[in-house]
This record gives C-alpha cells, structure tokens and sequence, in this order.
C-alpha cells in the first residue's frame, strides 16, 4: 500500500497568483482613464512607457521625482472597509512634492502590498489612485501588487509610489527667487490630508476611547468619514499660477507642520512670518486638540492646521494669485510675509492667534 504525500505549492503558501491575475483584469479600466498622449502600452509589461520625445520642446529640461506613501492613515481605511480613497492621499502626497519645484507630474508608479489578495479590494485602492492622477494630470503607467501572506494579516495593506516630473531649468522654483517682501499665500487644505495620523489615532482611540462611527457635530458625519477625507491635490492649481503670476515659491505642507515645511524654501538671511489670524482651522484640529489635550505647537509641528500648501509671490502679484486660484475654485489668502531674518529667527514662524 503506497502513501501519497502532497508537495509545496505557492498556493499552499497562501498566494494567489489567479487571484493577483483578476485584479490586474479589474484595475485596468481605471488606469486606462489616466492615460496621457505620451503613454505607450498598457499594463501587463514589465516596466511602464513614457515617450520621452514629448520633452523636446523643452530648451534644458530637468526631471523631478519624488515618492511616498499613505502612513497610519491606511489602517483606518482598513477597519472601515473603504478602499477607494486612500489612493488620492497618495498621489497627494506624490505629486504635491513634484510641483513645488514647478515641475509638471507626468507619471506615477504605485506599490502595493497586502496580506491577502482580494481583487475587488485591490481594484479599488487602484481606482483611488487613478482617480488621484486624473486630478493631477498624470499618467498612471504601472505598478505592483505583492502578497505577503505570513508577514502581513489577511486585511493588512500599504501603499507607496513614485512620480516623475519636468520643469524647464529657467522655471525652476526655490528659495533663490524669494525676495524681503513677498506675499505668502496659504491654500486651504481638505482636512488633516495624510500627516500625523499617529497622534490622531492615539488621541481619538486610546486616549478618548472613540469609534470610528461615532457621529461628531462639529463634523457633521462620522469621526471615521472626517478622518478618511482625501488629501486635496493642488498640482494643476499650482501650475496654472506659475502661468498668470511670477510664483517664487510652493510649500507643501506635510509632515511636520506649517512653519517647519514653509521653512524649507525660505533661503538664508530670510524669514517668513505667517499671521494665524487670517485663517479659522478646520474643527477637525480643534476636536483633537481638546480630545487629547495637545498644546497648540505639539498639533502645529504635527498637522497642517488647514493649509495644505502655500505660495510666496511678489507682493504685487498677490492679488492676481488669489484671483487665479479662487477662479480654480481653490480656498487661500495671504497669510504672512517675507522679511530680513534677525540674528535669534528661523527660517519661518506662525504668531498671533487663530480668528474664531
């Protein structure tokens, strides 16, 4: 009598390559909207294609690139069951990054990881991301999807990608433009975007014991839907303003708060000062300060407190800035200004106190 015995298989592993395959099969209508003139092929390669004879007309083309991902956010996606927003906070996040150099997004690849293959699930994470790219007018030209099965939980998730962008060189933004006087124009911000998620979970879970669907007036919905708002994307409303007005520089406001990342583009001897008073905080920020009882600079160096980037302008181009974004239907105003630094500043900070 012979014994039959059964050999290792992926499957037995716990991955689903058939799986994997109908995913691919799901996401490839929303990739298809991204699609760019300069795109070439479609998924199912190895690599994407960008037709880089698009970037001729440029005299010194430089390319820009940047990558990211989502960070904590991901987890409340996952215990909510909503998997097609968390795509946009990664463009955001993406994209955001390439434009303040004044570089227009051409591309973007995505990466993302899962204890499990579900193809609806993973169809739709790639829907939030394609939806992301059509808002920033990218192309979306490949991607990954890996299982970890052993490593990650059956409902565990991440997500990164990588974008590439270009800017002529004479157009190139930076601090060397920026001038004693300029204008700094902040843009409002759709919530908390895809920073500081590590506070916030640890304010309104272990230390007010909330549920994600627990209803907040001052939210008007569930703590869950105001936490999973998407990141707003500025890239186009940012590119239009490099075409009406001289923009010095963007900032985009992300981990680390306001005045930390305004000062990354503020060159030396050089301050900016931004005035709170021009400006109401979304209740979102005021709801976790008071739920965890965070001192404003510990929620200010951690969260955007509703801007999500900012513009430095010349003074005299201010008002033509605000008239271009408020007809993009973009939220900003001025916010402060650029003067000499004293001996004792940094390179930006807030002062005054938020209008009521």
């Amino acid at each position: 009598m012979s014994e039959t015995t059964t050999g290792a298989s992926y499957a037995a592993a716990g991955v689903d390559i058939e799986a994997g395959d109908r995913a691919v099969e799901l996401m490839k209508e929303w990739v298809k909207k991204t699609r760019r003139p300069e795109v070439l092929g479609g998924l199912g390669g190895f690599a994407g294609l960008f037709d880089a004879s698009a970037l001729k007309r440029y005299e010194r083309p430089l390319l820009a690139s940047a990558t990211d991902g989502v960070g904590t956010k991901v987890d409340l996606a996952r215990k909510m069951g909503v998997y097609d927003t968390i795509g946009r906070d990664l463009v955001g996040m993406v994209v955001d990054d390439l434009v303040v150099c004044g570089a227009e997004p051409l591309f973007m690849t995505d990466y993302i990881c899962v204890g499990k293959v579900h193809p609806e699930r993973v169809a739709a994470i790639v829907k939030g991301i394609a939806e992301g790219c059509v808002l920033a007018g990218c192309a979306l030209v490949g991607g990954e999807t890996a299982e970890h099965p052993g490593l990650l939980g059956e409902d565990d998730f991440d997500v990164a990608g990588a974008g590439t962008g270009v800017v002529e060189a004479d157009r190139l933004l930076g601090a060397d433009r920026i001038r004693t006087g300029d204008a700094v124009i902040a843009m409002a911000s759709s919530g908390l975007h895809s920073n500081g998620y590590s506070l916030v979970r640890h304010v309104v879970f272990d230390r007010a014991g909330w549920s994600l669907e627990r209803e907040v007036p001052e939210f008007g919905r569930t703590l869950g839907e105001e936490l999973l708002e998407p990141t707003k994307i500025y890239s186009l409303d940012c590119l239009a303003l490099t075409r009406t007005t001289d923009v010095h520089a963007f900032s985009h406001i992300t981990g680390g708060g306001l005045a930390a990342n305004l000062a990354r583009v503020i060159p030396d001897g050089l301050h900016a000062t931004v005035d709170r008073s021009t400006w109401t905080p979304g209740a979102v920020f005021d709801v976790i300060g008071t739920a965890g009882q965070v001192e404003r600079l510990e929620l200010e160096k951690t969260l955007n407190m509703g801007v999500g980037m900012m513009a430095v302008v010349p003074a005299e181009s201010a008002d033509a800035a605000l008239t271009t974004l408020a007809d993009r239907g973009v939220d900003a105003w001025v916010a402060g200004e650029i003067t000499e630094r004293a001996d004792h500043s940094t390179g930006a900070a807030l002062t005054g106190d938020y209008a009521s």
